[in-house]
């Protein structure tokens, strides 16, 4: 049975994931496909390319790390796919992705929070850490693709 601390990480965290989530729905809704794979300036990633990294990332840092499923990630495929997904396949793997965050957020308890963690590429000394690094990654990215959104909109208009 959980207690109130572990009660409130649990849902306070699970929402967030999916707030977070809802804003990046919100910015890529308007976009096509198309769209989602074009790069509005000469350098960075295009807004198709961040949702397979956001996916990669979810995936390998709490699915594979924590909740065990088993992902394999190929880290620099994310950024250099050269197969543009539909979008609708895009946000059908982020959503699951979020969704498998979620659950393995409400299944932590007080003794699971502070067990090690140690994964590539992630300083992140127990599981706490680990689920927060992502949730303020993933933050961090659906603010470019904000931008990017803005920009391609523009472009659009402007055209």
């Amino acid at each position: 049975m959980q207690n109130d601390l572990e009660r409130t990480v649990s849902s306070e965290m699970s929402a967030y994931y999916r707030s977070i989530a809802q804003k990046l729905h919100d910015w890529v809704e308007p976009l096509s496909t198309r769209e989602i794979w074009q790069k509005p300036y000469p350098y960075g990633n295009s807004i198709g390319h961040l949702l397979l990294h956001l996916t990669g990332n979810l995936n390998y840092y709490i699915g594979a790390r924590i909740a065990n499923t088993g992902y394999v990630r190929n880290r620099d495929l994310e950024f250099t796919d050269p197969d543009p997904k539909p979008k609708e396949e895009l946000l059908k793997k982020f959503d699951a992705a979020v969704e498998m965050v979620v659950a393995t957020i409400g299944k932590q308890t007080a003794a699971d929070w502070s067990a090690p963690y140690s994964a590539e590429r992630s300083e992140a000394k127990d599981r706490f850490m680990i689920v927060l690094n992502c949730a303020g990654h993933l933050f961090h990215h659906v603010g470019q693709i904000i931008y990017l959104s803005k920009e391609i909109t523009r472009q659009r208009a402007a055209a």
